[in-house]
């Protein structure tokens, strides 16, 4: 009797202890950002991104289910909702919904809240901006001037000292059109630069897509603008779809590459049919 009561307290203490550390063992802790994109001054979206320190090492987080809201967290000022991809990535666009409670004021705040699960508990992250625009233009010689300007009340007034790059948008990413990866806007909120890209190809027309951007700023999120300028070198493209080449799509391989792999394969058949036949004898012959 007494080591029947010994282990029923002996148990009873074990599942006791073993509740008390599953309590005390708290959830990873996740980070919730948030950025804001206006591209030519009318698509404006924002993106959230989500991660966690996970065996000493940062990880992005996938299946994160993310709301996103203007000014405050209520349901009217409820943006849209989406779940983090496979690089812990979720982007949404502000929709037109939105237009009365963005106009109210020249600064604005969006919220971004990631929703409790299993593994992690519920983050709310803000983000504080002020409205602006880049204004894009060209001068004699090829110069490029780009404008930065902020909304204050009514009017768009100059910004100084904020970085921005100019560059001709490329295929493979975009290319500076100076040696300096940035540049400062000055008292007129002007970043201007001199474009030296000679023969640079363009499409058949010679246009290149001139774009301005400001990345990152903790007061304007992120900018860009674009325009087409006809500065580059006329390209016309012609397709190999069709054509006969090493890399062209199946069934359009060189024809003396289908001839050699072709006699290769015959070669190797012949030899086992000789072998075969071969041996066929050599047991009719009772060897």
């Amino acid at each position: 009797m007494k080591e029947f009561k010994y282990s029923a307290l002996t148990v009873a203490f074990t599942l006791l202890v073993t509740g008390i550390c599953i309590a005390q063992v708290e959830k990873p802790e996740l980070i919730l950002g948030l950025s804001y994109y206006n591209d030519n001054n009318h698509i404006q979206y924002l993106k959230a991104n989500t991660k966690a320190k996970i065996d000493g090492k940062f990880k992005q987080i996938s299946g994160i289910p993310v709301s996103f809201y203007i000014s405050s967290e209520s349901p009217a000022n409820l943006l849209g909702r989406g779940t983090t991809n496979e690089n812990g990535m979720v982007a949404l666009s502000i929709p037109a919904t939105a237009k009365n409670e963005w106009n109210k004021s020249p600064k604005q705040s969006f919220l971004a809240v990631a929703d409790s699960s299993r593994l992690y508990s519920t983050v709310t992250t803000t983000l504080d901006l002020t409205k602006a625009r880049i204004k894009l233009d060209t001068a004699g010689d090829k110069k490029i001037i780009a404008v930065l300007v902020e909304q204050n009340g009514a009017e768009w007034v100059p910004v100084k000292g904020v970085d921005m790059k100019i560059a001709v948008k490329r295929l493979g990413g975009d290319l500076n059109v100076t040696e300096t990866p940035t540049i400062t806007t000055d008292s007129l909120g002007e970043a201007s630069a001199d474009f030296k890209l000679l023969n640079l190809p363009g499409d058949a027309s010679g246009n290149l897509v001139l774009i301005a951007r400001v990345e990152d700023n903790d007061l304007f999120g992120n900018l860009s603008t674009e325009r087409t300028v006809p500065w580059g070198t006329p390209s016309n493209y012609v397709s190999d779809y069709n054509n006969r080449s090493l890399f062209a799509r199946a069934g359009r391989s060189p024809l003396w590459l289908l001839w050699m792999a072709s006699a290769i394969t015959l070669s190797v058949w012949i030899v086992i049919f000789y072998l075969f036949f071969q041996i066929r004898k050599l047991k009719k012959l009772g060897v």
